[in-house]
């Protein structure tokens, strides 16, 4: 009987070349090796199919009872004995309907083997029981078609264990044994990883741990592609593994491309038409605002921070990166930026904390002049008026927001002021003096920069002239009470002031935790200015109950040395203790305050809230020059509970609460914006 020695599969050693663009799945590989076996996989069943011819025509010739052993190798049982019906047929038309009906003809099938590439047993047996247990149509005794050998064949593949795998059939005497001829995967010994810079050794050392001194698994291998390529998209790299090879001596080879920046430009477009124009920013000062830089692998994240601190500039109204790709494995970077109007004019309005009566109670107006983007460095400038029944605040302010040359992002901000402020927290009592006004002259430059995330430092030196004037505008020296206003016994003090500053600020909304530490020296350059110390702290925390919102506040602060009167820290008021009027708790040294809040959705932009306050001197009255808060019989002490609405506006949140003090006294507070 002849063998089908001429009929076999042929695969190559497996190579897993993956596209450049994308990564392919390590079994998918094999696709080529499937569709070359297909073919072959036909020729064996053709030479099945003439085997069968052959036997047909030896049973029509010598016997009838060999009917039934031609039937799954001819075909359909319709009508006529299978004898009749292939008598009638010309070896023409039965090559023809084989050829035809070749992918669903089936051949019985006596015996399934798994043998190596030289037909012999393998030497592992569990290699063995994985491809047995891979076959699902290939079994003894069965008839199968060229489709369920095909799809066999991509079962032993698909298990991972093997490079190869070459159905080969062999006639013998019980029938036809199918043998299936596999070569396994070598045993991982090493791995060799060309173009991961910013893949840690770790991170790949682990995904591979697992299989070493194994045989190589693709379906495994495949698995801890995955995980490299995960790792990547999981911090927004433009980076994937881009092929794998299985190198001689059980070696793996993975290439992986990590698309670097090229270059980054920036393309200025008209906010009216979108079409490129030219920018009033230099390129410069919005480049050094990106932490993508040349040579780094792009990052999406990263690039997404970078559009963030763009927009943070307040320059610009829309900023967009969009990728392109450049040389081979880099990637250009271009970003679009339409700028907003850089100047302009505005007016506002306000309240001022300091007016506790008068026809005007508390308001003021205001009106500037503000470029955000002097010279196109993102610079600003800004020069405004604020006027109130007795307030009033004339400031020119320039503030370089990162200083060229520095690569710390440090800020630098240069201040005039001339305002003029109620004297009355401090020296206000029912008797008169209520129009004393305090007049400060004041001109300084600070210093700010990040010092680590959500932490900002700042100092600055800053030089006041203040003195306190009566309602005619006179300057006076003590009040009703001959109580001292200046701490020299001039008409004014000069107090020249060293700061320092830190302030960490969380997520950076209002209900988050927030926190913040101020020191001033005063330094006694010349023997008339001011020496003293003063240290100010603020802290608060924000606390999701259900819908509800807890907020805690705490604030403190000390003085040391010889200060002006009006200088100490006032309690009592909209932003201090809640239910007295400014100032009315006490003045001090030294103070504490405390804050209680729950704020509860209402509708829409309103919120209802629940509050208590509590704020002391600390007995530290009495120590302030002329004993302002004695005179006028403060407590130094109280608290204040209630309740309110606030409905969020352009302005900032508007406040509108009542609050009851330790007194039994009723008052109501209007504010804008946040407490402090």
């Amino acid at each position: 009987m002849l063998q089908n020695d001429d009929i076999r599969i042929v695969s190559s050693s497996i190579k897993i070349p993956l596209p450049h663009k994308r990564p392919t799945c390590p079994l998918r590989t094999a696709h080529s090796h499937f569709v070359n076996a297909s073919n072959s996989i036909a020729q064996l069943f053709n030479s099945f199919a003439a085997h069968s011819t052959e036997l047909t025509r030896s049973v029509v010739r010598n016997s009838s009872l060999l009917c039934s052993a031609t039937l799954s190798f001819t075909g359909e049982r319709r009508g006529k004995c299978p004898i009749q019906r292939l008598a009638s047929l010309s070896l023409a038309d039965i090559e023809a309907q084989q050829k035809a009906r070749q992918n669903e003809e089936r051949v019985l099938i006596s015996e399934v083997l798994v043998r190596n590439k030289d037909g012999e047993e393998l030497e592992r047996k569990d290699l063995e029981a994985e491809a047995v247990q891979a076959l699902k149509a290939c079994r003894p005794n069965s008839a199968l078609t060229v489709r369920e050998v095909q799809e066999d064949v991509h079962r032993i593949i698909n298990s991972g264990y093997f490079s190869s795998c070459m159905p080969v059939a062999v006639d013998t005497r019980d029938g036809i044994r199918l043998v299936f001829q596999v070569e396994p995967n070598q045993e991982f010994q090493g791995l060799v990883c060309e173009g991961a810079n910013v893949l840690p050794a770790k991170f790949l050392e682990n995904s591979m741990r697992d299989g070493y001194g194994k045989i190589i698994n693709l379906r495994r291998l495949d698995e801890a592609i995955s995980s490299i390529n995960n790792w990547y998209m999981e911090r927004g790299l433009f980076a994937m593994v881009s092929a794998v090879e299985i190198l001689s001596g059980g070696i793996l080879r993975l290439q992986v491309s990590e698309a670097e920046v090229n270059n980054i430009s920036i393309r200025f477009l008209d906010r009216k038409t979108g079409e490129i124009t030219m920018g009033k920013t230099k390129p410069e000062t919005i480049l050094r605002q990106i932490t993508t830089k040349k040579g780094q692998v792009y990052s999406m994240l990263q690039g997404k921070r970078d559009v963030e601190t763009v927009l943070t500039m307040g320059i610009m109204e829309d900023v967009s990166i969009i990728p392109q790709p450049a040389d081979t494995g880099k990637v250009d970077l271009v970003m679009n930026v339409v700028e907003r109007p850089s100047g302009g004019f505005s007016a506002g309005g306000g309240i001022s904390s300091g007016i506790t009566n008068g026809p005007l109670r508390g308001l003021i107006g205001s009106f500037a002049y503000s470029h955000r983007n002097v010279f196109g460095k993102n610079q600003k400038l800004n020069i405004s008026l604020e006027r109130g029944q007795i307030d009033s605040v004339y400031r020119i302010n320039y503030t370089d927001p990162w200083i060229q040359g520095d690569d710390k992002r440090t800020s630098r901000t240069i201040t005039i002021q001339n305002s003029r402020t109620p004297g009355t927290i401090v020296h206000g009592n029912e008797d008169g003096n209520r129009s004393l006004t305090i007049g400060r002259i004041t001109g300084g430059i600070e210093f700010s920069r990040p010092l680590r995330p959500k932490w900002s430092g700042t100092a600055g030196l800053v030089f006041q002239h203040a003195g306190v004037r009566d309602e005619k505008g006179i300057p006076i020296i003590k009040d009703c009470y001959s109580s001292p206003l200046t701490a020299s016994g001039n008409t004014h003090d000069d107090t020249l002031l060293a700061k320092l500053e830190t302030v960490y600020t969380g997520s950076g909304d209002h209900g988050s935790s927030m926190f913040v530490l101020t020191m001033e020296q005063g330094l006694p350059v010349l023997p008339e200015w001011l020496s003293f110390s003063r240290v100010n702290a603020r802290a608060r925390k924000g606390v999701e109950i259900g819908p509800a919102r807890l907020h805690l506040s705490l604030s403190g602060g000390h003085v040391v040395g010889e200060f002006s009167p009006y200088e100490a820290f006032a309690i009592g008021g909209t932003n201090s203790v809640r239910g007295y009027e400014e100032g009315s708790v006490g003045s001090g040294r030294s103070y504490v305050v405390t804050s209680g809040e729950v704020s509860f959705p209402m509708k829409g932009p309103v919120e209802g809230v629940l509050f208590s306050d509590y704020g002391t001197d600390l007995g530290s009255g009495p120590t302030v020059p002329g004993d302002p808060a004695g005179a006028r019989k403060k407590p130094g002490s109280g608290y204040g509970y209630g309740f309110g609405i606030r409905v969020e506006s352009p302005l900032g949140p508007l406040r509108l609460e009542y609050a009851f003090n330790d007194k039994k006294e009723r008052r109501f507070h209007f504010g804008v914006g946040h407490r402090n």
